[in-house]
């Protein structure tokens, strides 16, 4: 088979990031405890400034990456799903199911989900929890760390509102109840959602986290997660209600977790967000629930589910067996947040496909709409979304460098033309992004070595 031929491949490395002339490699790297995709602008800038300064760091081999003619980002998944109601009694329980299923497939996956209707909660009263024997959340807070009680902070009326209201609906669902006497006291917190004009009602656990041991146990890698879920027919995203309160906290340490407002102090009586090894009690968890799927015919990264199929005809029965685990631990999935039987879809920040894996859109567009930067928090804004499609830019070194020399000590606030030059041809190269695929079983593999002013690189292809 002719080189120009073959698939764009993802390869593994041990170290740094090194492209290769089909596709393009990244280090390991972790997403934040509580799951969800960020661009982790700080972090990410860190780590390639670390690489960028060092003369033996990884780079790209030379042969630039080849992209498919014509080729365009997957449509976005929500034009590709139909709502379905789950109970025919009543229409406004729906979920989403693959709009592209044949006739036949698309009965016999909404005839499963109406049947395994329970699977799902619409409210937190239908969430039973996790039992505890199987697994409760834990602080271990260290005996050496005195108690902090945060003196209550005040918000303006419209403010205390919120919270009042969120605080009412976590009593009436059992999540909290009031405490006395707690020597530990947080405080709440109102983080802005992306919706305009909605708040979200957090809790202040600095104080707490700083008592805590960190909890050691593996998060998946997600390349490792990503580079399996490309290359299946069907798959099918799940997403728990509410997952992290299914899980209940150890009675020993409920009193921990209290916090203030206004009208009084209350505790969690479920594992809330917030705490410091939340991520890894709820890995843990389903590690152990679907520890013969996962790899197989299902990969978990936190609270992020999918059954996955290289064949169409075994969907079914493979979901079967997932929504059975569910079952049997009490677990409930969000119907709202599910989608069933689709060839495509948002996975860990990825776009993955049957095709491979492509760079999500979203990430693109940010990098695409973008300004000039003119500040130094605009050019670690900038460092941190390049970070978040490294796996798809190559040459990543040679084309940021400019950017990290923009922000060494002494250089600051200098946007040079070399910058500018740098921005734009960025830009344009994302115009264009390479599609991932997986290597081929039993397909010879070599070893690229390559030199720069600035870098060494190898490849393992």
């Amino acid at each position: 088979m002719d080189r120009q031929d073959q698939r764009r491949h993802l390869c593994h490395t041990s170290e740094n990031p090194v492209p290769n002339p089909w596709g393009r490699c990244r280090p390991n790297r972790q997403r934040s405890g509580n799951g969800k995709n960020v661009f982790r602008s700080r972090a990410e800038e860190k780590q390639i400034s670390a690489q960028s300064k060092r003369q033996d760091q990884a780079e790209e081999i030379c042969p630039e990456v080849f992209s498919e003619e014509g080729w365009k980002p997957e449509e976005d998944v929500s034009n590709n799903v139909e709502l379905i109601p789950l109970d025919p009694d009543q229409p406004d329980m729906k979920t989403r199911i693959g709009s592209r299923l044949s006739p036949e497939e698309t009965v016999e996956l909404t005839t499963f989900l109406q049947n395994n209707k329970d699977m799902f909660a619409w409210s937190p009263s239908d969430m039973p929890g996790v039992d505890p024997n199987i697994i409760c959340h834990r602080l271990h807070v260290s005996p050496a760390c005195k108690p902090v009680a945060q003196k209550r902070r005040n918000f303006v009326p419209e403010r205390v509102a919120i919270i009042e209201a969120e605080i009412d609906k976590l009593l009436a669902a059992g999540f909290i109840e009031e405490v006395s006497y707690s020597e530990w006291l947080a405080n709440v917190v109102l983080v802005a959602k992306q919706e305009k004009g909605k708040w979200r009602v957090c809790v202040d656990y600095t104080d707490l986290n700083k008592a805590c041991p960190k909890d050691n146990f593996p998060l998946p890698r997600i390349d490792q997660l990503v580079d399996s879920t490309s290359g299946n027919q069907l798959l099918s995203f799940m997403d728990a209600y509410s997952g992290y309160n299914q899980i209940l906290m150890h009675e020993d340490d409920k009193a921990k977790t209290s916090f203030i407002i206004e009208r009084g102090t209350y505790c969690y009586k479920v594992m809330p967000f917030g705490l410091k090894n939340a991520g890894a009690t709820y890995q843990r968890l389903v590690n152990k629930i679907f520890k013969e799927q996962i790899g197989k015919t299902m990969e978990v990264y936190v609270d992020d589910m999918l059954v996955k199929d290289p064949k169409r005809a075994d969907h079914i029965k493979n979901l079967a067996e997932a929504f059975s685990l569910l079952r049997q631990y009490r677990m409930k999935l969000n119907p709202s947040k599910c989608t069933f039987g689709v060839s495509s879809g948002r996975f860990l920040g990825y776009l993955v496909t049957q095709r491979g894996i492509e760079a999500h859109p979203r990430q693109i567009k940010a990098i695409l709409e973008m300004k000039s930067p003119s500040t130094v928090k605009e050019i670690q804004s900038l460092t941190g979304r390049a970070a978040a499609l490294n796996r798809f830019l190559s040459r990543s070194t040679n084309k940021c460098r400019p950017f990290f020399k923009a922000l060494r000590k002494g250089q600051r606030d200098k946007w040079d033309e070399e910058c500018e030059v740098a921005f734009q041809n960025l830009k344009t190269y994302f115009t264009s992004p390479p599609l991932l695929s997986k290597p081929i079983p039993g397909e010879d593999l070599f070893v690229y070595l390559a030199v720069s002013n600035s870098a060494v690189s190898s490849a393992l292809i």
